[in-house]
């Protein structure tokens, strides 16, 4: 069985935590890190078995960018983030 290495992105948001793939564009969220990071790997597992389902996964995997036809265990992208920082662009508002 092949694996999908993904971006796991954590945000705080009130109360909460939201966990974010930016590659399947798919979020999850609990009251604690652990919860969110859980319930992200949780839906990502039932999006890959129902589109699987639906035949349409190879899709899901080829529009997210990743090589389905690679022959590797691991199904990676060609790109990786290198930076992440905070920036303030002016709006022009106010």
């Amino acid at each position: 069985m092949k694996k999908l290495a993904i971006t796991e992105e954590i945000w705080k948001e009130g109360n909460m935590y939201t966990s974010y793939c930016p590659e399947l564009d798919i979020a999850a969220c609990g009251h604690t890190i652990e919860d969110a990071k859980k319930n992200l790997i949780e839906v990502i597992k039932i999006q890959i078995e129902e589109t699987a389902k639906m035949g349409t996964l190879d899709e899901l995997l080829w529009k997210a960018g990743y090589d389905i036809e690679s022959g590797k265990d691991v199904l990676e992208l060609d790109r990786e983030i290198v930076q992440f920082e905070k920036v303030q662009v002016p709006v022009g508002i106010g």
